[in-house]
């Protein structure tokens, strides 16, 4: 009965761990680490993200995405970026190429557009490692997208997985 208990104190406690330790998140095999995190970036929860900030200095937000052994292998990064843009009208890819990152080939956007009728911007990282997808977004108003960009990018150069 003891032994019993203390299992179940020990399964309780696990799961409450945070999968976040402000470094590396721990997800299974949807493990990364990030490059820096600017003070003005607080965390958030939204659905589906498996880490999220917002920007309280420009309104925009970051949100990482991950996802491993589902259809991802076989699905070219040109297709995975447009899955993510499902909603978004008056599509306008200002730039679009491969670049490296994690050792890898990703696809990074940038894309203008609409949702629900607001005009948004996005700089968009797709890329494929491991049986893993990894989507990093940054979206924010266009007129104040071009400030929170370094960042963004200096977050995701330091993204590296890290196989759970």
């Amino acid at each position: 009965m003891r032994a019993a208990l203390l299992a179940l104190a020990l399964l309780v406690a696990g799961c409450g761990k945070e999968a976040w330790d402000g470094k590396v998140y721990h997800a299974g095999r949807a493990s990364f680490r990030t490059g820096p995190i600017p003070t003005q970036w607080e965390r958030v929860t939204l659905q589906g993200a498996m880490l999220s900030f917002h920007d309280k200095a420009t309104g925009g937000s970051v949100n990482v995405y991950g996802r491993c052994g589902q259809d991802g292998d076989d699905v070219p990064l040109t297709a995975l970026t447009n899955h993510l843009l499902i909603g978004f009208t008056e599509r306008d890819f200002k730039d679009q190429k491969l670049v490296p990152l994690d050792g890898r080939e990703a696809m990074h956007s940038i894309v203008h557009g609409k949702l629900d009728g607001v005009p948004v911007a996005l700089a968009i990282y797709v890329l494929k490692k491991d049986g893993c997808v990894y989507d990093l977004v940054w979206v924010a108003p266009p007129d104040r997208f071009d400030t929170g960009l370094q960042e963004f990018d200096a977050f995701v150069s330091g993204f590296q997985t890290t196989g759970g």
